[in-house]
């Protein structure tokens, strides 16, 4: 290797919003791309960020989430350019399949966290009578990841009700609080494990 090779950078070191070539063709930079130019990839964000980004903010509705879906997109395409073949379609086009299915994957996240939300708030309820929600929804391995996460009473009061099976009623009979702590701690808590399933994501992975 020699010691211009060395000192390339490498995908993990170029920023995405690096100088790039506006001069270069579409099959050019195709071309570039798949080769493995560095060179090409920030030109390709350059020249298509904003139609993935736009892409992905009509579908989400959320600005930050399609910034991290665009970047995502970028980041799978140079991951798996062994994949594109110039000569079968253009780059914006497979950029734009890649991006259909980044969303779909955002969709199915979010879609994730609000059952797991929901299902630890129907869990919390003094008034159902269903205490049957089954373990693949509830997922106990991640809540109880979540759950690690949250102030000590928020914790207690949510392992009660996801693992013992108990109403809020009979938590404060076990812990002596009044009823009205319990319910506040069950509600500050439900908001925060929402907010850490958000946070740490269920989201789509970027290769």
């Amino acid at each position: 290797m020699t010691a211009q090779q060395a000192a390339r950078p490498t995908i993990d070191t170029v920023p995405l919003w690096a100088p790039t070539e506006d001069a270069l063709a579409d099959d050019e930079l195709a071309a570039g791309f798949a080769a493995g130019d560095e060179a090409c990839l920030a030109a390709a964000y350059h020249r298509y960020g904003s139609l993935v980004l736009t892409l992905a903010r009509r579908s989400l509705g959320d600005a930050r989430e399609a910034e991290d879906v665009t970047q995502t997109v970028f980041l799978a395409a140079w991951r798996g350019r062994a994949g594109f073949l110039p000569d079968r379609g253009a780059l914006s086009a497979w950029l734009v399949g890649i991006t259909r299915r980044k969303v779909a994957d955002a969709l199915s996240a979010r879609t994730r966290r609000a059952e797991l939300v929901a299902a630890a708030g129907a869990r919390m309820s003094v008034t159902t009578g269903d205490r049957h929600i089954p373990d693949a929804v509830l997922d106990r391995v991640l809540l109880g990841h979540e759950l690690a996460k949250l102030p000590a009473p928020q914790r207690r009061v949510l392992t009660l009700a996801f693992y013992d099976d108990l109403t809020q009623t009979q938590i404060a009979e076990l812990t002596g609080w009044p009823l009205g702590t319990v319910k506040s701690h069950a509600r500050r808590g439900l908001h925060r494990l929402g907010r850490c399933l958000e946070h740490d994501g269920l989201y789509a992975n970027a290769g």
